[in-house]
Order: structure tokens, then C-alpha cells, then sequence
């Protein structure tokens, strides 16, 4: 009876202590979720958290109030798809090879979603990637074929394409939500990528977001008018004007019968066959149709009485709003629909453990020296809009001028799930900035290379380094240029001072570093004459 109770008596001091050291014990830290937006060619001056002057952004601002806005972010290249293999591998064009939008990814190199996969995270990918239709390292996917179609659009799936009717912003978003709440395993951490196809060219907004849009006028930019003086051959000979190079029909949406009855129209500009219109016009249902057409019956009405009476400069002015209109529609809904997302994540108890990230694959020229488009190191297509929250770690409100890159993205988000990054990634991690560390962030200036020329647009190649202050570029090729910005005293960048006797140091001293950057990341002259020889070859 004795040893019975003594057993008793043991037994239980074992279990209170087994359960007091379990009670105890810190749990072991809950890896994070990572939600990674990005939109096409979303202009930095389009999101009310940089400046509300042409659109109200609440829910990509809500990002910004709630994590950290990044003002000097910016690309590599400024073209949409070797700025997204940048993203994948973290590493410059010349080195992951896709240096512009005809020469194939090389499927050989390590994407950020692959070791993700490999560390445990489920992994999903909704949207627009651009190249390839197997992408590497999801293990869920619904992509757009290329460019994709705003209206009623086709997806390639693991089990072949699939057309789903509706407008495509709206669409990735059901896609993504849906996977959210029954498409992954909720037993382990995720890493999303929800891409937008907006606002990419040619603008076709919603139904109800093109009557509303139509109806307003915008604010111009003050070098709408650009005439280029002062700066070299580049600005003046790229093939990007809004009134001489945007299509009537494929921008303005002007019915080809319209111009085809009305005879020669001024400004002339290249005409492209009917289908640039009713390409994606046909694609809607006889139903969408019947949204579409009192608004592109307006336009075209007015634009068939009042056309010919303009001046030159209200030619501009109308095609600049026409522009604006269709893009800034386009805006409109992806932040409505991101607003969704986020009203998901806090709803369905998410929010907490996963970081949001807000990006686009490059900027975009909104009416600036007279463009649409990007391509230029210039600021508006070199500089992109990035704004992550990170609950418990950023500090809401906060704000950064630190020189970062989309080179940076995957080495940011493989530190925040604690996966070691390959050596041969060319980024930093943003994380000491977004934890306020910022004695640990030593990089003061940025490399940019641009390659695809002659091609559309006809932007010359150049490279270039960027730091806070200034800007420093070299256009070569069928020419050899220098241009140097003042970026706090010429934020426009409208005056080139590289041969003022008075930034001789200036320009002593950022050459030298341009030469060490390009050391750094491996390019080089024999690169260059490299990739201008497979450009004519293909």
C-alpha cells in the first residue's frame, strides 16, 4: 500500500512537471506569410500615399499607414519582363540573361518561390508573370498568357488554359481570395503572389469605371510640353510623345469607322489594322457591349465634331486626358480590389502574421516630358511605388529615402521567413530598414542598364548610377552621351549639367563609382557588345 501510494504520489509530481514545463516552454515562432502584389506598369504618381493629385489610393495606402513607404525605390531595367525575372532571382539582367522582352528566361536559374517551396512554404501564383507558362516553384497557378486580356480573359492552368468571363482585376482577385480560404493548406505558412495585368497598355477599364472616369479631368504635368532643350539625342529622338506616337484607336479608343469617315486626321500617326481595336472590344459579350458602348460612343461623337477645329496643343491636351482617364479607371480598380484582399486578411484573422507587399514591375511616364510609357532611367519609369507592412516589426507611418531595387526583393523576403539566399544574389535585404536598423544599411547608389534598342519606343541603351543626389548616364551604342541630373535642385530633371564647370567634381567622382558598380555586378563592355550582337541576331 505503501510503494502504491509512493508510485501514485511520484506519477503525479512527474505529470505537474511535465505540464508546467510544456505551460512554460516558448512556443516555437510561427514563420510569417508573405503576400507579394504587384501591378503592371504602376506609376509611383498614381498612389495617393506619394501624391494625391491625380487619384485617391485608400487601400494601397493603407499599406503605407500601416507598414512602410519606400521613396527611392526603383528597377534595374525598366521593361516589364526582365524587371520580373529580377524580382525571381535577384539578380541583374545581364546576369539571369533576360536583358529585354523578346529573348527567352533561362529556366535554369533559381527563383525565390523555388526555395520558398523547398523550406516548407506553400506557395501559389495568381496573374500576370509575362514569360513562360510553367512557372517554377508554385504549387498553385493560374497565369495570363503574355500580356494577358482585361476583358473575359484566357489563363494557362496545371490542367491546360481556361477562358473565365468578367474583367480580369476583378477576376486574379476572386482567384486569390479563393485560394486563400480554400486552396491552400492552412497547416503551413504561404508565400502568394497576386499579380495585377493593370494598368498595363492598351487601358481597358471596367464598364462602370469608364463612364465614371470619362467624366473627369486631370491635372498636367508641368513639362507636358517638354521640348527637350538642353538634354542630348535620347529624349528627343524616343518614340513616346502622347499626341505624335499613342494610337487613336488602340489608346483614344476611336472607332476605326470614325477615322475612316473622317478622312485624314492630324496629327498622322501610323495606323494600325482594325483588330488593335476590336481585338479586345470583341472579346466582351454582346452584355459588356452594351456597357461599353454609350461611353465610346461619346468620345467618338465628340471627336468627329471637334477634332479637326484644335490647335496643336488641345490636340495634346485631349489625349492626355483620354490617357488618364483609361489609366487612372484602371488604378481605380486594382485598388479596389486590393482593398478586398486586405479586408480578407483582417477578417479572417490573417492579418497578424503576414506581411503585405505593394510594388509594380516598374514606373510609368504619366503625361511627364510629354510621354506614356518608361524605359528611361529618368525617374518616373526608373522609380516604382513600394510600401510593405510587417505587423509587429515596421513601424506604421514610417518612411524611407534609402536607394533600394527590385533587386532586393528576394533576398528580403527569404531574410523575413528566416531561408538562407544564395550567394550569387545580387541584393541587400530590406529588412534592417524595415526593423529601423538603418547603421546597418551602407548602400548609397544604384545601378540601372537598359537594352532594348532599336525597338518600339526607340529608347537609346544606356546604363547609369543614382544616388540621393544625383544621376549619372551613359547612352551609347549609335551614340556616346553623358548626362548628369542634380536630383534635389532639378527633381524634373530637365536641365543636364555634366559639362557645368561647377559639377566637374561631381562627375569625376561618379564616374569612378559607375566604374566600380559595374565591376561589382559583373557587366562590362564585352556584355554590352555581347547583347547588341544576339539583339540583331534573333
Amino acid at each position: 500500500m505503501i510503494i502504491r501510494n509512493l508510485f501514485t504520489i511520484l506519477f503525479a509530481l512527474i505529470v505537474f512537471v511535465s505540464c508546467s514545463t510544456s505551460e512554460e516552454s516558448p512556443e516555437e515562432p510561427q514563420r510569417p506569410n508573405i503576400l507579394f502584389i504587384m501591378s503592371d506598369d504602376h506609376a509611383y504618381q498614381a498612389i495617393s500615399a506619394y501624391s494625391n493629385h491625380l487619384i485617391e489610393t485608400p487601400n494601397i495606402d493603407r499599406i503605407a499607414k500601416e507598414g512602410m513607404l519606400f521613396t527611392n525605390a526603383s528597377v534595374t531595367n525598366s521593361i516589364c519582363a526582365p524587371s520580373r525575372a529580377t524580382i525571381l532571382t535577384g539578380k541583374h539582367t545581364h546576369i539571369h540573361g533576360k536583358v529585354d522582352n523578346r529573348r527567352p528566361f533561362d529556366s535554369t536559374q533559381v527563383t525565390f518561390p523555388q526555395l520558398f517551396q523547398k523550406a516548407g512554404y506553400q506557395t501559389a501564383m495568381y496573374g500576370k508573370l509575362h514569360f513562360g507558362n510553367n512557372p517554377k516553384g508554385v504549387d498553385d497557378f493560374m497565369i495570363l498568357p503574355g500580356q494577358g486580356n482585361y476583358i473575359n480573359p484566357k489563363f494557362i492552368t496545371p490542367e491546360g488554359d481556361t477562358t473565365i468571363e468578367g474583367y480580369v482585376t476583378d477576376i486574379i482577385t476572386d482567384l486569390t481570395l479563393g485560394w486563400l480560404e480554400e486552396g491552400r493548406d492552412k497547416e503551413k505558412p504561404f508565400m502568394m503572389m497576386y499579380l495585377h495585368k493593370a494598368p498595363h497598355r492598351p487601358w481597358w477599364p471596367r464598364p462602370d469605371k469608364f463612364a465614371e472616369f470619362t467624366k473627369k479631368q486631370f491635372p498636367e504635368p508641368p513639362t507636358l510640353f517638354d521640348n527637350y532643350e538642353g538634354r542630348g539625342t535620347a529624349a528627343r529622338d524616343a518614340e513616346m510623345n502622347i499626341l505624335m506616337h499613342q494610337r487613336y484607336s488602340h489608346d483614344s479608343k476611336i472607332r476605326p469607322e470614325t477615322l475612316e469617315a473622317m478622312g485624314d486626321v492630324e496629327p498622322y500617326v501610323e495606323p494600325l489594322p482594325w483588330d488593335e481595336f476590336y481585338g479586345p472590344y470583341n472579346r466582351a459579350t454582346p452584355a459588356q457591349k452594351a456597357l461599353y458602348d454609350p461611353t465610346l460612343d461619346s468620345i467618338n461623337s465628340w471627336f468627329k465634331e471637334n477634332w479637326a477645329g484644335l490647335s496643336m496643343e488641345d490636340k495634346m491636351r485631349w489625349k492626355y486626358q483620354r490617357y488618364m482617364q483609361d489609366y487612372l479607371a484602371c488604378i481605380s480598380s486594382v485598388d479596389d480590389n486590393i482593398g478586398r484582399v486586405l479586408d480578407y486578411l483582417e477578417e479572417s484573422g490573417l492579418a497578424e502574421n503576414t506581411i503585405v507587399i505593394y510594388t509594380s514591375d516598374q514606373g510609368f511616364y504619366l503625361g511627364e516630358h510629354g510621354w506614356f510609357d518608361k524605359r528611361f532611367i529618368y525617374d518616373e519609369s526608373f522609380k516604382t511605388p513600394l510600401l510593405i507592412r510587417w505587423p509587429g516589426v515596421v513601424t506604421p507611418g514610417s518612411r524611407t529615402t534609402e536607394m533600394v531595387q527590385n533587386l532586393d526583393f528576394a533576398q528580403t523576403m527569404l531574410e523575413m521567413a528566416d531561408i538562407p539566399a544564395p550567394d550569387d544574389m545580387q541584393g541587400e535585404s530590406l529588412v534592417p530598414l524595415l526593423k529601423g536598423q538603418n547603421d546597418l544599411w551602407t548602400r548609397e547608389e544604384v545601378y540601372y542598364h537598359y537594352y532594348e534598342y532599336p525597338a518600339v519606343h526607340m529608347v537609346k541603351r544606356h546604363y547609369g548610377i543614382v544616388t540621393e543626389e544625383y544621376k549619372l548616364i551613359h547612352f551609347y551604342y549609335d551614340v556616346d552621351e553623358w548626362e548628369l541630373f542634380d536630383r534635389k535642385k532639378d527633381p524634373m530633371e530637365m536641365h543636364n549639367v555634366y559639362n557645368d564647370p561647377d559639377y566637374a567634381e561631381v562627375v569625376a567622382d561618379l564616374t569612378i563609382r559607375l566604374g566600380k558598380l559595374r565591376q561589382k555586378y559583373g557587366d562590362s563592355e564585352a556584355l554590352d557588345s555581347m547583347y547588341i550582337k544576339l539583339h540583331f541576331e534573333e
